[in-house]
């Protein structure tokens, strides 16, 4: 039976019936829903709607249907069933007898829908921050690893300054901790509880919504009833920050593939995260990283889908609500199954530190170092600017680096040239030079990497309060 169909007298058409259900999809929820129906059923009989002996009968069901859910997932395999809450309610009908539709008292699916999605959303926050966590940790390690391995920083993708591959990974590791924040603060606003909005109103009976919301861990009840069962503001929120987080997994993605190619040779790919070619034998392809950078567009889809979905909607529920499930579970099992694949890459790769420090001395990436001697004997910043522009281009027409200049011919742009200008072009020196907080001095980054490890145990002893 329908949980509406006393108003019809002729049956849903046989396709369309088939087309509208949601049970398919929805049935993830099935957790969420057991437990917001066991709140609510403890609201009732404070309520004195249900008796003692009925509130029993339909916690045991509850727990009953999510027993043998666990224990058979072809116990799901339902072709009836409309949605998740039609679901539980045949099931618990099953089990307990008639006193299973008195569930549904005083109640709506527009807000059960509302909170399974809240519930749903909160606990894919927790694991996400948990396996972001995992993600930063990967690579601190990887930056502590390194020491003091230098390579090329790029700026417009051509050799700007040396930088620390340290530095490099925690550049990576500053995004994924905004992502983690983001993701803690939608969460924030997501832990709020529709239940006793009914289906636009509020509720017809006497429900203690505090109760309700204290029972299932939110942090207490959605403020107007024709908001709650029509937000989904969380929903939208929660996947524009998975869609950046996937945007950083593509850009970190997109270097890695860069830095495999054969042009760049600054690293070696896992095999176990790599594939060859049918054709050339010879070939090993970023099959994760490539993947990594395309799932990353289907997440920013997703995003958009959800707002186009909602852009038009008249208050409160409509059934366009149900679309927004999909894209929502979609960006959230993309993360979820894509975060520890990348966790494992990192761990595997092995960084060619030889060939990374060669081509940190290469291509006049001392130049603003050179400049910044000048600067501080006196030189006015955009003429010594000029000047080392000028022995570049003499440099650039004779096939050799600055440090290779004599210093009368270096005295000829500037009479401050000494005999120690040759030791500030040094590598060390180039970096050392960068002594600010933020910056790839050496000393500067590995205190970077002690702060980061602190703010990734932070990060992890949110994700465990939550727990």
């Amino acid at each position: 039976m329908k949980m509406w169909s006393g108003r019809f007298r002729q049956p849903l058409d046989p396709d369309f019936e088939r087309w509208q259900r949601s049970f398919g999809f929805d049935r993830r929820l099935l957790r969420h829903e057991l437990a917001a129906s066991g709140a609510h059923a403890q609201a009732l009989k404070t309520a004195g709607i249900l008796s003692p002996d009925e509130l029993i009968g339909i916690l045991q069901g509850l727990e009953q249907i999510g027993e043998r859910a666990t224990a058979s997932p072809s116990f799901l395999d339902d072709n009836e069933a409309e949605d998740v809450h039609h679901f539980v309610e045949k099931q618990l009908v099953a089990l307990i007898g008639e006193a299973g539709y008195k569930l549904h008292s005083g109640r709506s699916r527009n807000e059960q829908i509302a909170t399974d999605l809240r519930l749903y959303v909160r606990s894919a926050i927790d694991q996400l921050r948990h396996e972001v966590a995992e993600l930063c940790n990967a690579l601190a390690d990887r930056a502590d690893q390194a020491g003091d391995a230098a390579m090329p920083a790029y700026t417009h993708l051509q050799r700007a300054e040396p930088v620390l591959l340290g530095h490099w990974h925690l550049a990576y590791v500053e995004m994924f901790l905004r992502d983690a924040e983001r993701l803690a603060d939608c969460r924030k606003r997501t832990n709020a509880c529709p239940l006793g909005s009914g289906a636009v109103a509020g509720a017809t009976l006497s429900l203690d919504r505090f109760l309700l919301a204290d029972s299932l861990g939110f942090d207490g009840v959605t403020a107007n009833s024709i908001d709650a069962t029509s937000d989904r503001d969380f929903a939208l929120e929660f996947v524009n920050a998975l869609s950046l987080l996937a945007l950083h997994l593509s850009r970190w993605a997109e270097e890695m593939i860069l830095f495999s190619s054969q042009e760049y040779s600054f690293l070696a790919l896992p095999e176990a995260y790599s594939t060859g070619s049918s054709a050339m034998p010879q070939k090993k392809n970023p099959d994760l990283l490539e993947l990594v950078r395309g799932k990353s567009g289907r997440v920013l889809g997703n995003a958009t889908a959800l707002m186009v979905a909602i852009k038009g909607l008249p208050l409160a529920y409509n059934k366009d609500l149900q679309e927004t499930q999909e894209p929502l579970f979609d960006s959230s099992d993309t993360l979820l199954q894509m975060l520890p694949l990348v966790v494992g890459w990192i761990k595997a790769v092995e960084f060619n530190h030889q060939r990374m420090h060669q081509a940190s001395q290469s291509g006049f990436m001392n130049a603003w170092a050179a400049a910044t001697y000048l600067v501080k004997r006196g030189v006015p910043s955009r003429q010594a600017h000029e000047r080392i522009g000028k022995a570049v281009r003499i440099c650039i027409e004779r096939s050799c680096e600055l440090q290779d200049l004599a210093l009368d011919e270096l005295r000829s742009l500037s009479p401050v040239f000494e005999q120690d200008f040759y030791e500030s072009l040094k590598l060390a020196s180039v970096l050392a030079v960068h002594d600010v907080p933020g910056g790839t001095a050496p000393s500067r980054v590995r205190h970077a990497i002690n702060i980061t490890r602190k703010r990734i145990e932070s990060l992890r002893q949110e994700v465990h309060a939550h727990a």
